[in-house]
């Protein structure tokens, strides 16, 4: 470096004659630390490789047939186009509830609709959902179309059924279905509405505007029956609390005139529209969104025919009957499960592709190392990006994160390959120049409106679980087994190889950052070591959240879960190496790393505890910690009694006597040797009624565990402390079948086991839909009764695997 100063240094003399001295000597700094001139921190900026959207393959027809769809999760029924400033479509409608009218529109557990949903969804151009809300029951069916005269990413069409029970037929809904159905430009375009039409009910034409995407468009309604249809139009650049807008109009209008009725106005340009439809039920209407409306040549009025009455009808059916098809062609359930199972396993599908969403903004990046309120955390913001994905939860997580969108791909790459690698590729384009991915994508107003503050910044020491490596070695083992055509091959292994170096990256983020103090060993950094409320501090970037770790974080942890993750992901990129032909670098042997990370007898010396005959954690651990009321300081002269954290016992460096899911992962993993007595003692804690096993599925944390269902805090009851959960359930069916079809002393166990456990977690999750209406994020115990947020359609999803016996390489 001294050489190179000295030689830069003369340079500039020579060339500096009208530079005064200050000036020489901040040239001469820069020039030798370039990376000092560029203020942006590291962390929040991109990493320095071609981006995976960038690619052809997600260009042209492919990017055009994705523009439109449900890509907005977080409402009953919301469409956009994949771009930052969309033309958003919604549906609201109104109930009664003890006497009071209530507004549905966002998707809320407090609205107690007895279920929601689609049943059939295909991710592109069709989707049906069933919303039933408390006698209410509305049918609405998406439907997309790109014909000879679209404009960029075709047509589409939204036909709603609104019906009545007739024992909830009440004096206040007498009038009959009162539908909403609002228009929105978030660019702040001016939506020109159709008064002649509106006042005089002739035409179908309700809306007409213009964009640069779509060009002219036009929104028309044709109903089978005669309505009434009112109007208001918005100015606002805030999309998230639409149904605001609305309720105050309608409250004005309650007011005023006492009637429930929109109040046929418009703000000054207004960008929003929304049309209120009523009409004695049943209600059958059809909404049409007409694109490149502007030639001469457009014959809207035959499009609007072709998205609209009995052709639409007949369009619908062909697209459920081909959805049918597929499902059966791509799973193959015919034969393996009874005919109660099969519409679930729609649904579960349904639902994931229907949850599928586009997302825009910037992730808030804390620069501190815990999760702690207290703390004065310097928060950036992330460059701003887009991501399309499925997401967990449409009422309580409708947005990305990164561990469930892993397993979300392991059913969708089955299902549509292309779409597949377009949420993978938005995935990892979101990675900074270090190889660090956010965990959790909070991305734009709507969004942000969701989540608690405590919540929105990203922590960017703490990893995630890489299960969209999982994913990939599944879908390179596809490639290996020949399951794509000769095309599909050919756009994975371009996918792959510009995915390389970003994978690359990734895993050397997770095997420096969560690197432990013993040689191979790993821990997830994040937890909070001075926490006062907390029973044992949380886990967050694990997934598994409040399950017991040790009991005093520190630098000394060695965590068993992730130890298995790194060899999932070592192994993983070292069969993209092998696929694409990949020279092995001395400092990125990936099958080295692998084989050293999956050597058993390495594993045992360091997680195998031989007294508890269980793999465990390490750590600085006590179980002498308990939760306690005490009277705590509030500001500067008050006291209120809280719950704290008391630790009654010095900590010592020791396993960790928690047994649960963790303790399976070197099993699920498939690290342990089919002949091994290890694995016996890992069939007894799977098979043993206090432990895990149940009828419903396997527990996440045995009962023996002094922290059992234990609430972790005065506000956070147990969320990873014996809840069945079908994700964790899915890999350990996977082992099971994997070690059913290997030769050994436990073979016949192990098929046991798994034929009980599948039949268990089948029963549970169909019995659970038929009688509630909806997928669960878990499930209790004791009943298996699901609980938590629902509709649950994230990794609950995998519910269909199981159901075909479709594992692949996990």
């Amino acid at each position: 470096m001294a050489g190179k100063g000295r030689r830069i240094f003369a340079t500039i003399i020579n060339n500096a004659v009208c530079i005064n001295f200050f000036n020489i000597i901040i040239i001469i700094f820069f020039t030798i630390f370039p990376h000092v001139a560029t203020s942006e921190p590291r962390v929040i900026t991109p990493f320095p490789a071609p981006k995976l959207m960038d690619l052809p393959q997600f260009q042209g027809e492919h990017k055009e047939s994705l523009y439109w769809g449900t890509y907005r999760p977080q409402v009953y029924l919301g469409i956009r186009a994949r771009t930052p400033q969309s033309l958003i479509g919604g549906l609201m409608w109104i109930n009664v509830k003890d006497g009071k009218y209530k507004l549905r529109h966002v998707c809320k557990h407090e609205d107690e609709l007895s279920t929601y949903g689609w049943t059939k969804h295909n991710g592109r151009d069709f989707g049906h959902q069933l919303l039933a809300d408390n006698g209410i029951n509305l049918d609405t069916k998406f439907f997309k179309y790109k014909g000879e005269h679209s404009g960029y990413g075709g047509d589409w069409a939204l036909r709603i059924d609104a019906q009545i029970h007739e024992s909830k037929l009440n004096e206040e809904l007498e009038r009959g279905a009162q539908i909403f159905f609002y228009l929105a430009d978030e660019g702040g375009n001016v939506l020109d509405i159709n008064m002649e039409n509106l006042n005089a009910h002739k035409g179908s034409l309700l809306a007409s505007g213009s964009r640069t995407d779509i060009g002219d468009w036009q929104l028309h309604l044709k109903s089978m029956d005669d309505v009434e249809l009112h109007y208001s139009g918005f100015h606002t650049l805030n999309f998230h609390n639409l149904s605001d807008l609305v309720e105050e109009n309608l409250a004005s209008q309650i007011r005023r005139h006492d009637r429930v009725q929109l109040s046929d106005s418009l703000d000054d340009t207004p960008n929003v529209l929304v049309f209120q439809i009523i009409r004695e039920f049943p209600l059958t209407t059809d909404i049409v969104l007409i694109s490149g409306t502007g030639s001469e040549s457009s014959r809207v009025e035959e499009r609007v025919s072709n998205l609209t009455g009995t052709s639409l009808s007949n369009q619908l059916k062909d697209k459920e009957q081909s959805f049918d098809e597929k499902f059966e062609k791509v799973f193959n359930l015919a034969e393996k499960v009874d005919s109660e199972s099969i519409p679930v396993g729609k649904a579960a599908i349904g639902n994931l592709l229907g949850g599928i969403g586009y997302f825009y903004g910037q992730s808030k990046i804390a620069l501190s190392s815990i999760l702690n309120l207290k703390e004065q955390v310097n928060i950036l913001s992330y460059w701003p990006a887009e991501l399309y994905t499925a997401i967990p939860s449409r009422p309580s997580f409708p947005r990305g994160f990164l561990w469930d969108e892993g397993f979300h791909q392991l059913l969708i790459w089955r299902w549509d390959i292309h779409i597949s690698l377009d949420i993978i590729g938005h995935w990892l384009d979101l990675m900074n120049i270090d190889g660090w991915i956010p965990r959790e994508q909070i991305l734009g107003a709507e969004a942000l409106s969701r989540v608690p503050e405590e919540y929105v910044p990203q922590h960017p020491t703490n990893g995630n679980p890489p299960t969209l490596l999982l994913a990939l070695s599944d879908i390179v083992s596809g490639l290996n087994n020949n399951e794509f055509t000769a095309t599909d091959r050919s756009k994975i292994s371009l996918f792959l190889d510009r995915a390389f170096v970003r994978l690359e990256a990734w895993f050397q983020w997770f095997n420096t950052t969560q690197s432990g103090s013993k040689m191979n060993s790993y821990y997830w950094h994040g937890r909070d070591n001075m926490t006062m409320r907390e029973l044992n501090p949380k886990t967050l970037s694990s997934g598994l959240d409040d399950y017991p770790r040790a009991s005093h974080p520190s630098g000394d942890e060695c965590h068993l879960d992730i130890r298995c993750w790194m060899f999932l992901a070592a192994d993983c990129m070292y069969s993209i190496e092998v696929l694409l032909n990949k020279e092995t670098k001395p400092d990125k042997n990936y099958g080295s790393t692998a084989k050293l990370l999956s050597d058993h007898d390495l594993l045992n010396q360091m997680h195998f505890d031989y007294a508890y005959g269980a793999y465990l954690d390490f750590g600085n651990h006590t179980e002498k910690v308990e939760l306690k009321w005490r009277e705590v300081k509030v500001g500067y002269n008050h006291t209120a009694r809280k719950l704290v954290r008391v630790v009654m016992e010095k900590p010592e460096l020791r396993f960790v006597p928690h047994i649960g899911y963790v303790s399976l992962f070197p099993f699920m993993a498939k690290i342990i040797p089919p002949g091994s007595p290890i694995l016996e003692k890992q069939l007894q804690l799977i098979s043993n009624r206090s432990l895990l096993w149940t009828n419903y599925g396997l527990r996440s944390l045995a009962k023996t565990s002094s922290l059992y269902m234990k609430w972790n805090s005065e506000t956070e009851s147990p969320y990873w402390r014996g809840q069945i959960w079908i994700n964790m359930n899915y890999m350990i069916l996977s082992a099971l079948h994997h070690y059913s079809k290997e030769d050994g002393p436990y073979q016949d166990s192990s098929k046991a086991l798994y034929k009980e456990l599948r039949s268990n977690l089948i029963k549970n999750v169909v019995r659970n839909y038929k009688d509630t209406g909806f997928l669960w994020e878990q499930f209790e115990q004791d009943e298996g009764k699901g609980h938590g947020s629902h509709p649950f359609t994230g990794w609950t999803s995998l519910v269909v695997l199981i159901m075909a016996e479709a594992y692949g390489k996990i």
